[in-house]
């Protein structure tokens, strides 16, 4: 059954996320899924720095293969073509830097225009059951922090730490509004609203994979937290399962 956490404080500063720098015992997995703008991209990244683990944004994976697809001229409703173009794609993701065939793609693919283009690509069925194995590939021997939106429920569906992001629509809207990288430059609440609320009923109405929470994964509401208080709260938890592992 699906858990709530709730902050303990919204101290501001470094000194939360400092709490723990030790290493796990036990190789986890760690699956961190939610809709856009809920923080999900932030503290995955934090928590395997802090643990020393494996980061991979596997939307960044759909977002680089949309992009290649742009560059080769082809059409993103042909699955076939979009699919094989997936399954031969050299992809890379490394300290943050993402690559495909070689082209460095970290900025190219961070704008509104890929926004729609990875929401277009990720509803084919096809091109999910390619990036699913790779996904998979990556974090089969564990030491993974992975982020995305099917990550609890159809990537590691056995992962013994699953967390599920969220926040209020207006939270979200105002930390994409305040990040140029995806807003295109747009600060206007109400646009930016609009293309999140398109991108949510996207993601929830696909037929393969759609966005939901695992039914054993942590709610983590973060509206209004800092991202140091959400950091400590979940590395919290994450001590927690580990210890009942390793005993």
């Amino acid at each position: 059954m699906a858990r709530t956490v709730a902050p303990n404080s919204q101290r501001k500063g470094r000194g939360t996320a400092r709490c723990y720098t030790g290493r796990l015992l036990t190789p986890l997995i760690i699956a961190i899924d939610g809709p856009s703008g809920s923080g999900k991209g932030t503290l995955a990244r934090r928590l395997a720095d802090a643990l020393g683990y494996r980061h991979v944004d596997t939307g960044a994976m759909y977002r680089a293969v949309a992009w290649r697809a742009h560059q080769l001229g082809y059409a993103l409703d042909d699955e076939p073509a979009v699919a094989g173009l997936a399954a031969r794609a050299v992809l890379s993701q490394d300290d943050g830097r993402v690559t495909i065939d070689g082209h460095d793609v970290t900025r190219a693919i961070r704008t509104p225009d890929i926004d729609q283009s990875a929401a277009r690509v990720a509803r084919l069925p096809q091109v999910r059951a390619v990036l699913v194995a790779r996904q998979r590939e990556l974090g089969a021997s564990g030491r993974v922090v992975m982020e995305g939106r099917d990550i609890g429920t159809v990537v590691f569906p056995g992962a013994p730490v699953k967390l599920y992001l969220d926040a209020s629509a207006e939270e979200r809207a105002r930390r994409r509004a305040n990040d140029p990288a995806h807003s295109g430059g747009r600060t206007d609440m109400g646009h930016v609203k609009s293309a999140m609320a398109a991108r949510d009923e996207s993601d929830s109405t696909r037929t393969v994979a759609p966005l939901q929470m695992a039914v054993d994964a942590v709610y983590v509401d973060t509206t209004g937290w800092d991202a140091d208080a959400v950091l400590a709260k979940v590395l919290a938890l994450v001590r927690q399962r580990a210890a009942t592992i390793d005993d």
